[in-house]
């Protein structure tokens, strides 16, 4: 949209130093062609509102999914760390056992980091199902924002032009 509103801005630059400059044409198609490009200066400025809201809205949707997104993998390094742990534990009971030495410190140690392990696993699984759905509630509200943004400028773009129009029609009739 900001080079939609690029391109107007150049075509009113053109359209006011080409016709504004020459006495030749009639006056009433100076007027007109005033008239035209102050309304695509209007517009312009009413694409440019319109570019900066829909960047906003959609950087700050963004950001949201992306803290999310970083807490989901903090989530999921926390359990991975415990995994690792819990391996751990598998293979120094394993070596107890083989050597049958402190077999049973090594048991409960085995048993505390399978705990732990499956207590982090469904801890993640809970709240990824919320980290899921509270993203998809962000992403509605901020799109419907974003709809209602744009129904607000182009509500206000059509109002712009219906009153161009009938200033046009009451100046040329």
């Amino acid at each position: 949209l900001k080079s939609y509103a690029f391109c107007m801005c150049i075509l009113v630059s053109f359209i006011w130093k080409r016709f504004s400059q020459d006495d030749s044409k009639p006056k009433s198609l100076v007027k007109f062609l005033t008239k035209a490009s102050d309304v695509m200066e209007k517009m312009r400025r009413i694409e440019g509102r319109v570019a900066s809201d829909q960047d906003l809205k959609l950087s700050d949707t963004l950001r949201y999914h992306m803290r999310d997104t970083t807490a989901a993998k903090d989530l999921l390094f926390r359990r991975l760390k415990s995994l690792s742990t819990y391996e751990t534990a598998n293979k120094t009971l394993e070596k107890a056992r083989a050597k049958n030495k402190d077999v049973v410190q090594a048991e409960n140690a085995q048993q505390e980091a399978c705990k732990n392990f499956e207590k982090i696993s469904d801890l993640a699984r809970d709240e990824l199902k919320i980290l899921r759905q509270r993203r998809v509630l962000a992403f509605q509200k901020s799109l419907t924002e974003l709809a209602e943004l744009e129904l607000k400028h182009s509500k206000a773009h059509a109002q712009m032009l219906k009153a161009t129009i009938a200033n046009l029609k009451a100046e040329l009739w």
